[in-house]
C-alpha cells in the first residue's frame, strides 16, 4: 500500500522517495510484523484461554508433555496475521509471486485452522481427515504449482533446476517443474508440522531460512548481482524480501510467547501454513535444493518418520524410540530446551552452507 501512497506522498517532499526502496522497506517489514505480533500476542493468548481452546497431549508421548496439556494453541494466526498486515503494508501489490505466495501461505493456513478447530474445539482426535488435508493440500500447492508455470516469462529460467556449488549444472523441467513445485511446497509444508513438536523448535529455523530466502529473493531478483553471482536471473522476485522480512519479524514475535516454556503452541494454522511458504518462494527464486540444505533439521524430522512407519511395518521393530526425531532424543533423556537449542545451532549452519552457494560454485 505505502508503495502506491508513495507516488502521491513524493510530490509533497521527496524524502518520502526512500520508501520505494525494497531493503528499507524489508526493514519496516521486519519491525511491522514484529510489533504485530508483540502486540496481539498477549490479548490472543488471554482468548484463547478463555475459549479453552488448548493443546490436548497424546498419552503415549514423551511424559514430560503431559504437563503442557491445555496450553493455548493455533497460536499461528498470529503469524499469519501479522505476516499478511506487514506485507500488505510495505509489498508492491502489483507483483504476482507478492499474491501468489499470500493465497498459498493464507490457504495452507485456513486447512490447519480447520484441522486445529476440530481437534481442539470440537473435540475431535481425528481432527481433519488426512484424506481431506492432502485433497486441499494439493489443491493449492497444484494451483500455485500451474500458476507460476503459466506466467513465467522466461521459459528456460522459470522452469530449469539448478544444483548448487555447480555453475554448469542445470536441468530444464519443462512440464515437471508443475511435479516438482507441487512437491516442494505440499512436502515442506508437511515437514515444518512435523517439526513443530517442542516449545519454539520449528520458528526460529523457520525464521532463520525465511531470513535466508529473502536473501536470495533479493539478489536473484537483481540483474546486477544475479549476473556476478551467476544465480537465475527472476524479474520481481526481490519483492519476495517483503514476505520473508514479515515472517522473520512475526515469527521472532511469536517465539516471545512460544519460548519454552511455552505460553502459545502454534498449532497446524502456523506450522502448515509457513513450511508452504518457504516452499513456494522458493520455487520463484529457483532455490528448491538450497531449500532442501538449509531446512535440513525438517528433512531429518520428516525422514525419521517415513523410516520409522516403514521398519514397523515391513519388520514389526522401531528404529527410532519415538518420531519425529525429536521425541527420540526426549525419550533418551535429553533435557527438551538441549533439543531445541541444538536443533537451531543445526539450522544455523545448515542456512550458512545454503547461503555460501552463491560464491561457493
Amino acid at each position: 500500500m505505502f508503495v502506491w501512497l508513495t507516488q502521491y506522498l513524493v510530490e509533497l517532499h521527496t524524502g518520502f522517495g526512500v520508501l520505494q526502496y525494497l531493503t528499507l522497506r524489508a526493514i519496516f517489514g521486519v519491525l511491522t510484523a514484529l510489533g504485530v505480533s508483540l502486540v496481539l500476542g498477549p490479548w490472543l493468548i488471554r482468548t484463547l484461554r478463555q475459549y479453552q481452546i488448548g493443546q490436548s497431549i497424546r498419552s503415549d508421548g514423551p511424559q514430560s508433555h503431559l504437563s503442557k496439556a491445555g496450553t493455548p494453541t493455533m497460536g499461528g494466526a498470529l503469524i499469519l496475521v501479522s505476516i499478511i498486515v506487514s506485507t500488505l503494508l510495505w509489498a508492491d501489490l502489483s507483483n504476482r509471486y507478492i499474491w501468489i505466495t499470500l493465497v498459498v501461505t493464507a490457504g495452507f493456513g485456513a486447512i490447519g485452522w480447520v484441522d486445529d478447530y476440530r481437534k481442539v474445539v470440537k473435540r475431535n482426535s481425528r481432527g481433519l481427515p488426512a484424506r481431506w488435508k492432502y485433497l486441499w493440500q494439493s489443491v493449492f500447492g497444484l494451483g500455485a504449482a500451474l500458476a507460476l508455470y503459466w506466467t513465467s516469462g522466461d521459459y528456460i529460467v522459470a522452469n530449469t533446476l539448478y544444483v548448487p556449488f555447480f555453475k554448469n549444472i542445470a536441468i530444464v523441467l519443462g512440464g515437471f517443474f508443475v511435479v516438482l513445485t507441487y512437491f516442494v511446497i505440499v512436502g515442506t509444508s508437511n515437514a515444518v508440522n512435523l517439526t513443530d513438536g517442542l516449545d519454539g523448535l520449528a520458528i526460529l529455523p523457520t525464521v532463520l531460512i525465511g531470513g535466508a530466502l529473502g536473501v536470495l529473493a533479493y539478489v536473484g531478483g537483481n540483474t546486477v548481482y544475479s549476473e556476478y553471482l551467476q544465480i537465475p536471473y527472476v524479474p520481481g522476485a526481490g519483492e519476495l524480501i517483503i514476505i520473508c522480512g514479515s515472517m522473520v519479524g512475526a515469527g521472532l514475535g511469536f517465539l516471545w510467547f512460544n519460548t519454552y516454556p511455552a505460553q502459545v503452541f502454534m498449532g497446524d494454522v502456523g506450522s502448515l501454513a509457513l513450511g508452504a511458504a518457504l516452499g513456494v518462494m522458493a520455487v520463484i527464486v529457483r532455490q528448491e535444493l538450497v531449500l532442501f540444505i538449509m531446512g535440513g533439521v525438517f528433512v531429518a524430522e520428516t525422514v525419521s518418520v517415513i523410516l520409522q512407519v516403514a521398519s514397523y511395518k515391513l519388520t514389526g521393530r522401531r528404529i527410532f524410540r519415538m518420531a519425529p526425531l525429536h521425541h527420540h532424543f526426549e525419550l533418551k533423556g535429553w533435557p527438551e530446551p538441549r533439543i531445541i537449542v541444538r536443533f537451531w545451532i543445526i539450522t544455523v549452519i545448515l542456512v550458512l552452507v545454503g547461503l555460501a552457494t552463491l560464491k561457493i560454485r
